[in-house]
């Protein structure tokens, strides 16, 4: 269970440092997640500095670095910066990097092979790498994942491409490790082989979603299937409108930890898709705050 961390920001819009550790502690103590992805899209990559990136690792691994996997997102769509990103992320202490297609420029197969490679030789840290073709514009191709397989430092994979069956033939044909990303199928990945999840909405409700995947290793599936159906509102509420950086902000308000702003060129949800969300919670179970900053 991992969760793709919010960056806090202040109300003038610089990274809240502070914040970032109070939020990283309540998810490991509080919402039982294994470990934290930092500065991934969900974190506002986009839109954070490579000094912000390097402190907010910094801040993660201090807080909570001694009882959870801190993964930093360390992708772009320039294969220099991200080696860079890369070694930055392991002199500021991360346990492992999330790797993401990269974007716009559309290379080809080969390009992605070189490139995640260029990036894997780069630190003697573990690498995740990132297929979300609905935001790169390229699938990583099941040829070209069993190739990066070989690799002694590609280990995993945060498959956000909603193709179980093109994940089940590279799990069969490679020891890469599978997590759902992409919190509207992470039953249905785990129920193909997957270790677990990359969440946004694990912000809120983080620790019945790793019970969820408690209880479908141990053979309970009925179970599992119950906190499934049950979160199903949820993962509309906070993923089936705004974006998940815009939402989760949101929802942690909501419960009564605020963490600040968007930085543009996102924007704060409306009105009514608060009211939604806020229908969405209460339906899924979540418990929200008498003081409601929304």
């Amino acid at each position: 269970m991992l969760t793709a961390m919010v960056t806090p920001f202040t109300p003038d819009g610089a990274v809240d440092y502070e914040a970032v550790q109070s939020l990283a502690t309540y998810l490991v103590d509080e919402q039982r997640n294994d470990g934290l992805v930092v500065s991934g899209t969900t974190g506002e990559s986009p839109t954070t500095s490579d000094q912000e990136k390097e402190r907010l690792v910094r801040a993660v691994v201090e807080a909570v670095g001694d009882r959870a996997v801190v993964v930093a997102g360390a992708g772009s769509n320039d294969t220099h910066h991200s080696v860079e990103l890369a070694r930055t992320a392991e002199r500021a202490g991360a346990h492992g990097l999330l790797v993401v297609t990269p974007y716009y420029n559309k290379p080809p197969q080969e390009g992605l092979y070189r490139h995640f490679t260029a990036v894997a030789d780069a630190t003697g840290l573990p690498v995740m790498l990132y297929d979300i073709p609905g935001r790169s514009g390229v699938p990583i191709q099941t040829e070209t994942l069993i190739r990066l397989a070989m690799h002694e430092r590609v280990v995993a994979v945060k498959d956000a491409k909603a193709d179980l069956f093109a994940g089940s033939q590279v799990m069969l044909a490679t020891d890469l490790v599978f997590y759902s990303g992409d919190d509207t199928l992470n039953l249905p990945w785990a129920s193909v082989g997957a270790a677990g999840c990359v969440s946004v909405v694990g912000h809120v409700v983080g620790a019945e979603i790793a019970e969820m995947m408690a209880l479908h290793r141990s053979g309970d599936v009925a179970g599992a299937l119950e906190i499934h159906r049950r979160l199903l509102p949820v993962v509309s509420g906070i993923m089936m409108q705004a974006g998940g950086a815009i939402m989760a902000k949101a929802a942690l308000a909501m419960v009564g930890r605020p963490v600040g702003p968007v930085r543009p060129p996102l924007s704060e949800a409306t009105e009514r898709e608060l009211a939604i969300l806020r229908a969405d919670l209460a339906a899924g179970g979540v418990k929200l705050s008498d003081g409601d900053v929304t």
